[in-house]
């Protein structure tokens, strides 16, 4: 049994690490070594998850040249989202170009996948369709598990929602297995930049019954 003392410290150290962790952009070009890796990707696959199905996939992107390509591709495709959203060239040209530098100035990438292949499949939409929230949220605790572990290498991180508003091109790009569903990419890499970032307190967003 763990003494109250010890536990009080474990509490402490955990706590310490969730309010280091930042989102953070800009990474020196060193490789992550691959023991990091292998300990980030061990990390993620200890997140609980629905029925214990564990509906997460991962794809680890290193080499420059599909950094590019998917880079490339991403960036044409939020071109044309934008210009049919009849936004400024040069807000355009800005964020493309944003997007472009975060995903091929990262020495590494990991796209967090999901799929729906072992959860349950019930016939009625209601359903079916809270199985696909309850794989996508046990996705997204495994990539809680990842910027985490992270930060405790003393790696920077940063989670892009990007992926999700073009699931099918990244998965062609990539060549994914056909039930393979980007949700998320994560740049990681030794930081280069220090953020500070407070939080509203949790009282504020908290009610008691």
């Amino acid at each position: 049994m763990i003494s109250t003392a010890n536990a009080a410290m474990k509490a402490a150290e955990l706590s310490q690490l969730l309010r280091k962790r930042r989102s953070l952009r800009r990474y020196h070009a060193d490789a992550v070594p691959r023991e990091y890796i292998e300990q980030i990707l061990d990390a993620a696959v200890w997140a609980p998850s629905a029925h214990n199905r564990q509906p997460w996939r991962f794809v680890v992107i290193s080499r420059a040249e599909t950094k590019a390509r998917l880079a490339r591709e991403m960036g044409a495709k939020l071109r044309s989202d934008l210009t049919a959203d009849n936004v400024p060239q040069a807000v355009i040209d800005a964020d493309v170009g944003r997007s472009c530098q975060r995903i091929t100035a990262a020495p590494l990438l990991l796209l967090l996948c999901m799929s729906l292949q072992d959860m349950d499949v019930y016939g009625d939409g209601r359903r079916d369709a809270h199985e696909r929230t309850m794989a996508q949220q046990s996705a997204a605790m495994a990539g809680q598990n990842i910027l985490l572990m992270a930060a405790s290498l003393g790696l920077g991180a940063c989670w892009m929602c990007a992926p999700l508003f073009c699931q099918s091109l990244v998965a062609s790009v990539l060549d994914l297995p056909a039930d393979w569903q980007p949700q998320g990419l994560i740049t990681l890499g030794f930081p280069a930049q220090q953020r500070q970032r407070e939080r509203d307190p949790w009282e504020t967003r908290t009610i008691w019954r």
